[in-house]
Protein backbone atom coordinates (compact mmCIF):
# COMPACT_ATOMS: atom_id res chain seq x y z
CA UNK A 1 0.00 0.00 0.00
CA UNK A 2 1.36 3.37 -0.80
CA UNK A 3 2.44 5.72 2.35
CA UNK A 4 -0.82 7.70 2.31
CA UNK A 5 -1.49 11.23 3.90
CA UNK A 6 -4.61 12.38 4.52
CA UNK A 7 -5.51 16.02 4.30
CA UNK A 8 -8.16 17.87 6.14
CA UNK A 9 -9.44 21.07 7.11
CA UNK A 10 -12.97 23.09 7.75
CA UNK A 11 -14.64 24.83 5.19
CA UNK A 12 -13.05 27.45 3.67
CA UNK A 13 -9.58 26.41 5.11
CA UNK A 14 -7.78 26.29 2.06
CA UNK A 15 -7.43 22.38 1.30
CA UNK A 16 -8.03 22.56 -2.33
CA UNK A 17 -4.95 25.43 -2.72
CA UNK A 18 -2.90 22.56 -0.80
CA UNK A 19 -3.68 19.92 -2.25
CA UNK A 20 -2.67 21.83 -5.64
CA UNK A 21 0.36 22.44 -4.28
CA UNK A 22 1.70 19.34 -3.62
CA UNK A 23 -0.22 18.17 -6.59
CA UNK A 24 2.50 20.39 -8.16
CA UNK A 25 5.19 18.31 -7.07
CA UNK A 26 4.19 15.50 -8.73
CA UNK A 27 2.03 13.68 -5.78
CA UNK A 28 -0.84 11.97 -6.51
CA UNK A 29 -3.63 13.78 -5.22
CA UNK A 30 -7.04 11.28 -4.71
CA UNK A 31 -9.76 13.64 -3.52
CA UNK A 32 -12.97 11.94 -1.90
CA UNK A 33 -14.94 14.99 -2.78
CA UNK A 34 -14.17 14.34 -6.55
CA UNK A 35 -14.76 10.62 -5.94
CA UNK A 36 -18.19 11.05 -4.12
CA UNK A 37 -19.33 13.38 -7.18
CA UNK A 38 -18.49 11.17 -9.93
CA UNK A 39 -20.07 7.74 -8.13
CA UNK A 40 -23.55 9.96 -8.62
CA UNK A 41 -22.86 11.04 -12.25
CA UNK A 42 -25.87 10.58 -14.61
CA UNK A 43 -25.80 6.52 -15.65
CA UNK A 44 -24.56 5.59 -12.53
CA UNK A 45 -26.43 2.63 -10.39
CA UNK A 46 -25.83 4.66 -7.36
CA UNK A 47 -28.02 7.82 -9.04
CA UNK A 48 -30.32 5.03 -10.05
CA UNK A 49 -31.02 3.82 -6.49
CA UNK A 50 -31.26 7.80 -5.17
CA UNK A 51 -33.81 8.64 -7.61
CA UNK A 52 -35.65 4.97 -7.06
CA UNK A 53 -35.64 5.50 -2.91
CA UNK A 54 -36.21 9.74 -3.61
CA UNK A 55 -38.03 9.95 -6.50
CA UNK A 56 -37.37 11.75 -9.89
CA UNK A 57 -37.44 15.50 -8.29
CA UNK A 58 -33.78 14.61 -7.23
CA UNK A 59 -32.90 15.17 -10.80
CA UNK A 60 -32.13 18.61 -12.63
CA UNK A 61 -33.13 19.10 -16.06
CA UNK A 62 -29.92 17.60 -17.69
CA UNK A 63 -30.22 14.19 -15.89
CA UNK A 64 -27.48 15.17 -13.01
CA UNK A 65 -28.10 14.76 -8.85
CA UNK A 66 -29.80 18.33 -8.12
CA UNK A 67 -27.36 18.21 -4.48
CA UNK A 68 -28.66 20.85 -2.80
CA UNK A 69 -32.01 19.30 -2.83
CA UNK A 70 -30.77 16.32 -1.56
CA UNK A 71 -28.68 17.98 0.92
CA UNK A 72 -32.06 19.57 1.94
CA UNK A 73 -33.53 16.27 2.34
CA UNK A 74 -31.27 14.36 4.16
CA UNK A 75 -30.05 17.88 6.86
CA UNK A 76 -33.53 16.94 8.63
CA UNK A 77 -33.54 13.64 8.28
CA UNK A 78 -30.94 11.48 10.12
CA UNK A 79 -32.23 8.32 8.87
CA UNK A 80 -32.33 9.05 5.51
CA UNK A 81 -28.73 10.57 5.63
CA UNK A 82 -27.71 7.21 6.82
CA UNK A 83 -29.08 5.25 4.23
CA UNK A 84 -27.62 7.29 1.86
CA UNK A 85 -23.93 6.99 3.46
CA UNK A 86 -24.93 3.28 3.53
CA UNK A 87 -25.16 3.22 -0.16
CA UNK A 88 -22.25 5.55 -1.38
CA UNK A 89 -19.38 5.25 1.04
CA UNK A 90 -18.34 1.36 0.39
CA UNK A 91 -18.60 2.94 -3.47
CA UNK A 92 -16.15 5.83 -2.23
CA UNK A 93 -13.54 3.59 -0.63
CA UNK A 94 -13.57 1.05 -3.02
CA UNK A 95 -12.85 3.45 -5.78
CA UNK A 96 -10.48 5.34 -3.40
CA UNK A 97 -8.53 1.98 -3.22
CA UNK A 98 -8.08 1.30 -6.71
CA UNK A 99 -6.82 4.84 -7.44
CA UNK A 100 -4.18 4.42 -4.39
CA UNK A 101 -3.14 1.00 -5.96
CA UNK A 102 -2.56 2.87 -8.92
CA UNK A 103 -0.49 5.70 -7.75
CA UNK A 104 2.62 6.14 -9.18
CA UNK A 105 4.41 8.81 -6.77
CA UNK A 106 5.86 8.11 -3.60
CA UNK A 107 3.32 9.04 -0.98
CA UNK A 108 -0.12 9.61 -2.17
CA UNK A 109 -2.13 13.06 -0.36
CA UNK A 110 -5.61 11.61 0.72
CA UNK A 111 -7.91 14.66 0.66
CA UNK A 112 -10.78 14.24 3.41
CA UNK A 113 -12.59 17.02 4.45
CA UNK A 114 -14.92 15.31 6.61
CA UNK A 115 -11.93 12.77 8.00
CA UNK A 116 -12.57 13.41 11.82
CA UNK A 117 -16.16 13.71 11.42
CA UNK A 118 -16.38 9.92 9.80
CA UNK A 119 -13.21 8.85 11.88
CA UNK A 120 -11.16 8.07 9.14
CA UNK A 121 -7.39 9.19 10.56
CA UNK A 122 -6.42 5.61 11.23
CA UNK A 123 -6.61 4.94 7.56
CA UNK A 124 -3.88 6.90 6.95
CA UNK A 125 -0.17 7.18 7.57
CA UNK A 126 -0.08 10.92 8.72
CA UNK A 127 -2.57 13.91 9.10
CA UNK A 128 -2.08 17.18 7.68
CA UNK A 129 -4.21 19.49 8.91
CA UNK A 130 -5.28 22.91 7.10
CA UNK A 131 -5.71 25.39 9.35
CA UNK A 132 -7.52 29.19 9.79
CA UNK A 133 -9.18 31.59 11.96
CA UNK A 134 -12.59 31.05 12.28
CA UNK A 135 -13.38 34.23 11.02
CA UNK A 136 -11.29 33.63 7.87
CA UNK A 137 -13.41 30.37 7.36
CA UNK A 138 -17.17 32.66 7.23
CA UNK A 139 -15.10 35.34 5.25
CA UNK A 140 -13.82 32.84 2.27
CA UNK A 141 -16.90 30.65 2.36
CA UNK A 142 -19.27 33.66 1.76
CA UNK A 143 -17.01 35.29 -0.71
CA UNK A 144 -16.61 32.15 -2.55
CA UNK A 145 -19.99 30.52 -2.42
CA UNK A 146 -21.99 33.73 -2.14
CA UNK A 147 -23.97 32.69 0.72
CA UNK A 148 -25.26 34.55 4.01
CA UNK A 149 -22.77 34.79 7.25
CA UNK A 150 -25.49 32.79 9.00
CA UNK A 151 -25.70 29.95 6.21
CA UNK A 152 -21.76 29.97 6.45
CA UNK A 153 -22.24 29.50 10.38
CA UNK A 154 -24.53 26.95 10.13
CA UNK A 155 -22.12 24.70 8.13
CA UNK A 156 -18.96 25.84 10.48
CA UNK A 157 -21.59 24.47 13.32
CA UNK A 158 -22.10 20.81 11.57
CA UNK A 159 -18.86 20.17 11.28
CA UNK A 160 -16.07 18.93 13.31
CA UNK A 161 -14.13 21.69 15.64
CA UNK A 162 -10.36 23.37 14.67
CA UNK A 163 -10.00 21.66 18.13
CA UNK A 164 -11.31 17.85 17.03
CA UNK A 165 -8.90 18.32 13.54
CA UNK A 166 -5.94 19.23 15.57
CA UNK A 167 -5.95 16.48 17.66
CA UNK A 168 -5.74 13.69 15.35
CA UNK A 169 -3.45 16.16 13.07
CA UNK A 170 0.79 15.54 12.86
CA UNK A 171 1.40 18.23 10.91
CA UNK A 172 -0.51 21.25 10.27
CA UNK A 173 -0.10 24.45 8.12
CA UNK A 174 -1.36 27.32 8.82
CA UNK A 175 -2.95 29.10 6.41
CA UNK A 176 -4.07 32.39 7.53
CA UNK A 177 -0.90 34.02 5.99
CA UNK A 178 0.25 34.38 2.44
CA UNK A 179 0.30 32.38 -0.23
CA UNK A 180 4.57 32.29 -0.15
CA UNK A 181 4.28 31.27 3.26
CA UNK A 182 2.41 28.07 2.03
CA UNK A 183 4.51 27.05 -0.49
CA UNK A 184 7.54 27.04 2.05
CA UNK A 185 5.32 24.98 4.51
CA UNK A 186 4.30 22.44 1.46
CA UNK A 187 7.87 22.41 0.03
CA UNK A 188 9.07 21.72 3.84
CA UNK A 189 6.44 18.64 4.56
CA UNK A 190 7.07 17.12 0.99
CA UNK A 191 10.36 16.56 1.83
CA UNK A 192 9.27 15.40 5.03
CA UNK A 193 7.38 13.03 3.40
CA UNK A 194 9.51 11.71 0.43
CA UNK A 195 11.76 10.66 3.83
CA UNK A 196 9.26 9.02 5.76
CA UNK A 197 7.71 7.17 2.70
CA UNK A 198 10.79 5.86 1.75
CA UNK A 199 11.56 4.61 5.25
CA UNK A 200 7.79 3.39 5.15
CA UNK A 201 8.81 0.64 1.98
Amino acid sequence: MTYTVALTGGIGSGKSTVANAFAARGVNVIDADIIAREVVEPGTPALGAIVKHFGPQMLLADGSLDRRRLREKIFSQPEEKQWLNALLHPQIQQETQRRMRQATSAYVLWVVPLLVENKLWTRADRVLVVDVSKETQLARTVARDGVSRQHAENILAAQATREARLAVADDVIDNNGSPDTLAGDVARLHQRYLTLAAQAD
